[in-house]
């Protein structure tokens, strides 16, 4: 196994497939970042959401996607010499993957690609064990999704911050407070039909026992952004509160948990979830204009 490979694989304690998986998917990507810190790509955007929470700030649940904002607005970025820099990177510490962008048959501010890794292949080079390995399919792949904002909000600020492995190298990335407006967004705003993303409502409760504030103003322009708040109209504490109170009154909290544990090493975090513990849960957010 590659040195560096071998060193990250060390911070995991995997027993089971689902351990070595995202063990996998964690280091691919944190390779992937390598690769776009060596292609500049940090001097254009930032890095956000639930995968910056985890790598950066140290979330304890593991995540799947690389999202990233544009520092400015600029319909016209093309993620391609980005996505052949993170291919070298990967290929080079020995990893066999394709990157395929997503075309979209309709206008967003969305630029999407796919790193797509053979299962199997790919962890026989951190060493899983045979009599795991070989019950998975030859031809299963690990796909994990990276998307760029073309078209930011504004009201957001950054800050570098440092990896060690495989080499010394920044991340440009979403302050806290913004990170934490990002997901609040994404708990108020997104449509998941019948699949309720527990992740989110495992990251806010995250963010709130770290007593880290919601950055209204920003909150305030991601909403706006998606018709979700009237323009030239001041979001404040208590609106926020009140909006928040009214998702968690739709949600069932146990098809929340189903969500969330496959992430989890720890279980028991997600015990007391119900609809009474977030809205007392509610009662300790604090926020910023």
């Amino acid at each position: 196994m590659n040195e560096a490979l071998e060193f990250m694989l060390q911070r995991y304690d995997c027993k089971s497939r689902k351990d070595y998986e995202n063990a996998l998917k964690e280091i691919i990507q944190e390779i992937a970042l390598l690769g776009l810190w060596r292609s500049k790509f940090f001097e254009k955007a930032a890095f956000y959401g639930g995968t910056a929470l985890r790598i950066l700030y140290g979330l304890d649940r593991f995540s799947e996607d690389l999202d990233f904002s544009l520092l400015s607005k600029d319909p016209n970025f093309s993620l391609d010499e980005y996505l052949k820099a993170i291919q070298m990177e990967l290929q080079g510490i020995g990893f066999e993957v394709t990157i395929e962008t997503k075309n979209k048959e309709y206008a967003t501010g969305i630029k999407s690609a796919f790193i797509k890794a053979g299962t199997k292949t790919n962890l026989l080079k951190i060493k899983m064990p045979f009599e795991i390995n070989n019950i998975i399919h030859r031809d299963e792949l690990l796909k994990i999704k990276l998307e760029v904002d073309v078209n930011p909000p504004g009201g957001f600020q950054t800050e570098a911050k440092i990896l060690l492995v495989p080499i010394p190298f920044s991340v440009n990335t979403y302050v806290p407070s913004d990170l934490f407006a990002g997901k609040m967004h994404a708990i108020l705003c997104r449509p998941w039909k019948n699949r309720i993303k527990g992740r989110h409502w495992y990251d806010l409760v995250w963010y709130i026992a770290r007593e880290i504030p919601v950055n209204l103003q920003h909150l305030e322009k991601r909403l706006q952004q998606t018709n979700h708040w009237q323009k030239n109209k001041k979001l404040t504490h208590d609106e926020l509160v009140s909006m928040i109170e009214e998702k968690i009154a739709k949600i069932d909290f146990n098809q929340a948990k189903d969500d969330v544990v496959p992430f989890l090493k720890n279980t028991d975090s997600v015990r007391l979830w119900s609809n009474d513990f977030f809205i007392q849960l509610i009662d300790k957010l604090k926020s910023r204009p």
